[in-house]
């Protein structure tokens, strides 16, 4: 019988509504026994929000793409809008908070710096989205496009590539606490934080998690993963 993880005295202090039976499964030797007995509780008290997230993102993705249809049928090719200018210092007002999140989050050296990093790239792809489409068939177009290629996509690129490197680094920091020497699997491989990695495929979205890490299926689970 190995020795029980050194937090878990604590671990005991913070999370006292896990039942005897998690905290007996925890003390048995293995670096992640005591996670996983928490995962496991957490993960049963929130499936509902997971199946709830699901339905909800499937639902509007099938109702985003009708929209996209009667818009594309209805809407005119010139529209003369209101609030123009309303529009574009509030989304640049947005942006300029983006930077400074980023920056500040970069300076603080803090986690929040990979979703900073996120948004950021994303609305430079909006504006030069946007500069670029409402600029079309006018002089000021070849500026927007010149300001898109030069300015906003390239720091959308390096903004992701940042996001990116920083995930990887999260990755390889978790595996090797795992005690996982391999290389850190491609993005679409890598499961959610938690027991929320089961399923093998459509009917499996709204089953909750797994409430046992260590079933019978572990082993299969872990390899289908891998592979």
């Amino acid at each position: 019988m190995g020795r029980g993880l050194p937090g878990e005295d604590a671990a005991r202090e913070v999370w006292p509504v896990l039942k005897g039976a998690e905290l007996k499964r925890a003390d048995q030797p293995g670096p992640t026994r005591l996670g996983r007995a928490v995962t496991a509780m957490a993960g049963a008290r929130s499936s509902w929000r997971r199946r709830l997230l699901i339905a909800a993102t499937l639902g509007c993705a099938a109702g985003l793409a009708v929209w996209i249809g009667v818009l594309a049928v209805t809407l005119p090719w010139r529209y003369r809008a209101g609030g123009w200018s309303a529009a574009w210092v509030g989304f640049d007002a947005v942006l300029f908070l983006a930077f400074a999140a980023t920056a500040w989050a970069a300076w603080r050296r803090r986690q929040v710096l990979i979703l900073c990093l996120v948004v950021l790239a994303t609305l430079l792809c909006c504006d030069a989205w946007f500069d670029t489409t409402l600029d079309w068939g006018t002089p000021g177009f070849i500026d927007s496009l010149t300001l898109a290629l030069v300015v906003e996509l390239p720091l959308a690129v390096v903004a992701m590539i940042g996001a990116r490197r920083l995930l990887r680094l999260t990755f390889g920091r978790l595996h090797a606490l795992k005690g996982d020497p391999g290389p850190v699997p491609p993005f679409w491989k890598v499961p959610l934080f938690g027991d929320y990695s089961a399923g093998h495929g459509y009917r499996d979205l709204f089953r909750p998690p797994r409430a046992d890490a260590d079933g019978p299926d572990a082993g299969r689970v872990a390899q289908e993963q891998d592979a």
